[in-house]
């Protein structure tokens, strides 16, 4: 199995996470009432899944002792390292998860999907010019069946600008920022070096905001249901970051990024399953989805990729 291979497989098991994710989302936002209360102590939770998952792995790697190997936790060591990291921790792990919970309140649940959905439009116009990634027909075609289907499952989609769309899409743009300043780190840093920075630096962050706010006492749960809610989301969401870096790791940004858009039939199976959503209706843009998931795996290998950083 090639590099790019196992990091296509990891994407695609960072996109059933996500899958999961969204529907859990969901319910969960629901039950706390306060979307930003709520992914602050979602964040904080993954955050803290993360630290202790990676202190486990550094214990039962040889390379603990001197301080080096794939879980090694790179510190900053030049300018262009601490400006990343920063960008990562507050405007990656940070301010575009409020964004978008805020703007998921304000605008439809499909406008919102459909936006959110569109990151890999945007990290492929910044991954040509800044990574050097190759577009290929290949990849074209991939992306215009994927952002096709999600407009078919969206049921079309409103180019009314408003409060919650602007929203969604500021934290969609950040977010794909943060793919291409990940993944230009990932070249000198490990992948669980940018998953700890941006969910510990990110949680760190928006527990500032919310000491400052005065809202910190609605971000701790106050009820069983909403600790089970917080937990039950923040090891998603640890399970998710820590995949998706290290499938970003392997693998060029544009590939991974739409091998995640697969999560969305992981999504319509779930609201299928147990929320009786019309699938028949939804088949046909959920098969344009797959097609164009397929497409990316079998588009030609890259002539020269990034090796991946030994420590």
């Amino acid at each position: 199995m090639t590099t790019r291979t196992r990091g296509l497989t990891l994407a695609a098991v960072t996109a059933c996470i996500s899958g999961v994710s969204i529907w859990v989302n969901s319910h969960g936002v629901a039950a706390y009432g306060d979307a930003t209360a709520y992914t602050t102590a979602k964040n904080v939770a993954s955050a803290l899944v993360i630290a202790a998952v990676w202190m486990i792995a550094r214990r039962l790697t040889v390379e603990h002792a001197r301080g080096v190997g794939p879980t090694a936790f790179t510190r900053p060591s030049t300018a262009r390292h601490r400006w990343a990291y920063a960008y990562i921790a507050i405007l990656g792990g940070a301010v575009p998860f409020v964004l978008f919970f805020q703007g998921l309140a304000s605008t439809a649940s499909t406008q919102a999907s459909f936006l959110h959905k569109t990151l890999v439009v945007w990290v492929a116009l910044l991954a040509v010019p800044l990574l050097k990634e190759r577009l290929t027909v290949w990849h074209g075609a991939a992306i215009a069946l994927l952002v096709l289907g999600q407009l078919g499952l969206a049921g079309g989609v409103s180019l009314r600008l408003d409060i919650g769309t602007l929203l969604i899409l500021a934290a969609t743009l950040m977010w794909a920022v943060e793919v291409i300043v990940a993944k230009r780190l990932l070249t000198g840093v490990t992948p669980w070096t940018v998953s700890m920075v941006r969910m510990v630096g990110g949680s760190v962050a928006l527990l500032t905001w919310a000491l400052l706010t005065g809202a910190l006492p609605a971000v701790v749960p106050r009820t069983g249901d909403q600790w089970l809610w917080v937990a039950v989301t923040g090891v998603l969401l640890a399970a998710y970051v820590l995949t998706w870096h290290q499938a970003l790791w392997r693998a060029p940004a544009i590939d991974v990024t739409a091998v995640l858009v697969l999560g969305a039939l992981v999504t319509a199976a779930l609201s299928g399953a147990f929320n009786a959503a019309p699938l028949a209706a939804q088949a046909p843009w959920l098969a344009l989805i797959a097609l164009g998931g397929g497409l990316v795996w079998m588009a030609p290998r890259p002539a020269a990729t990034r090796r991946p950083v030994a420590t």
